[in-house]
């Protein structure tokens, strides 16, 4: 198992969005980093996004927006999109704990249909 991703100073004030999603890709290497939530599992399925899909959005996508402080101190609220089966993108919103991990929210469409 590869080594954990360096953890950023616990006075950092801010998470750039290029800091976001270098972290994110590091984590989402070791596929023992992903919690799914419920929710996330629910929609995959509603939404025919498969895991690898998912899993290929954390690891090559694109960070959208900024991301946000959740109030947990050190975690940070983000999302990750990426273009998928050629035409349609898809996004994973995603809280990157401090414990190492991320916690998948949700997975969705973004060209809603």
């Amino acid at each position: 198992m590869a080594s954990p991703p360096s953890r950023k100073p616990a006075n950092a004030a801010r998470l750039t969005p290029s800091m976001a999603e270098r972290r994110i890709r590091a984590l989402a290497a070791d596929s023992g980093r992903i919690v799914w939530s419920r929710h996330a599992l629910e929609r995959m399925t509603e939404r025919e996004i498969f895991d690898v899909d998912a899993l290929r959005i954390l690891r090559g996508g694109m960070l959208e927006g900024m991301p946000e402080a959740t109030g947990t101190d050190g975690e940070w609220k983000c999302k990750m999109t990426m273009r998928l089966r050629g035409v349609r993108e898809a996004g994973v919103v995603l809280i990157i704990l401090k414990s190492d991990r991320l916690f998948i929210k949700t997975v969705e469409w973004e060209d809603v249909r």
